[in-house]
């Protein structure tokens, strides 16, 4: 059994709002192995990116407790100068918005090559130009020399994502976090860059984070997902197991809501309300309740725990055990 390389333990981020922290994650606990993906998934607001930017320590007035085991190091209790010489190196991030990510007063050779210089001092100019083609060939890039004088702004979204994802790569990491990478682009460009990043993973041996609210994303690329509502993880498990058996309301709810074409065609599933806001989060009880207002009190734990349903599928709340969709009462009474 391979041994994990990344390991999180009761991580809870919080940010101070007025007087008071708020957690955006809350007693998060994770593991990535060496060549695997797991995918978070979730809404916007349910604590996908708050996660992965707690991993890369890039929330710098948070409170943050808990452990993130990481080679050895506990991430969580390093300075800046400690992180910096693990970030880019040996811990690698796909940001969301490549246009924002990269800096518009250099050329992509310069970027690739300044993450070259500050992990591998040593590497001479001309190996590090050398370097710069072979990510930039790496990432499907067409006259890699020509790209690599340019600036972001004359580029596509798509060509400037695999910009971001070479700079990831420079230094072969170990773990690789993206964060909504296939955001925005076109479902052709889409599958490209999903395509390149299962390469990445086969070549370099790295864990993947995959952070989506994508679940054709999740079912083409993870080997396991977390599902995260309110800044907790409320179902884990293997992708065939997470498709095939779902059990809690709300991942659930997220697969009835995707159309499919084998469904007929009817008014598809809208999951009540909206994912509530930081300082308005219930922090009491079952957080999905409240958009699932049919289902009892009495189903709910007031201190809702993880699961094990079966080796590796975990589901928070005793919720799963009485719920149904609306329209379904007379399916529900009969097997009662």
């Amino acid at each position: 059994m391979q041994n994990e390389l990344l390991t999180i333990q009761h991580l809870t981020t919080s940010f101070k709002i007025e007087d008071h922290y708020y957690a955006a994650v809350d007693e998060v606990s994770l593991s990535v192995k060496p060549n695997e993906v797991v995918a978070i998934v979730g809404e916007s607001g349910s604590g996908k990116s708050a996660l992965a930017f707690s991993i890369m320590g890039l929330h710098a007035r948070a409170k943050s407790e808990g452990s993130i085991a990481f080679e050895g190091y506990n991430l969580n209790s390093l300075g800046p100068n400690e992180l910096n010489k693990l970030r880019g190196k040996h811990i690698g991030m796909i940001f969301q918005d490549p246009l924002s990510a990269l800096n518009p007063l250099m050329t992509v050779g310069d970027q690739i090559q300044e993450a070259l210089i500050l992990h591998q001092p040593n590497m001479s100019k001309k190996e590090r130009k050398r370097k710069v083609i072979e990510l930039l060939n790496s990432v499907g890039i067409l006259q890699p020399d020509v790209i690599a004088s340019s600036y972001p702004h004359e580029l596509s979204g798509g060509m400037r994502q695999r910009i971001v994802i070479s700079i990831a790569i420079a230094n072969e990491p170990k773990l690789l976090i993206a964060d909504e990478p296939t955001t925005a682009l076109d479902a052709t460009i889409q599958l490209q860059i999903l395509d390149l990043i299962r390469k990445l993973k086969d070549d370099i041996g790295a864990g993947i984070i995959l952070i989506t609210h994508d679940i054709g994303v999740v079912a083409e690329m993870a080997d396991r997902v977390a599902v995260m509502y309110g800044g907790q993880i409320v179902e884990i498990a293997d992708i065939h197991t997470l498709l095939s058996d779902p059990r809690h309301p709300y991942t659930r709810s997220l697969l009835r809501s995707i159309p499919s074409a084998d469904t007929p065609k009817t008014k598809l599933y809208s999951i009540q309300g909206v994912v509530p806001s930081l300082k308005h989060l219930p922090r009491q009880g079952c957080r999905f309740r409240f958009r699932i207002p049919w289902i009892g009190e009495s189903s709910h734990e007031e201190n809702p725990q993880m699961h094990e349903l079966s080796p590796g599928h975990f589901v928070r709340c005793t919720c799963y055990q009485n719920f149904w969709f609306p329209g379904e009462e007379d399916i529900q009474n009969g097997a009662s």
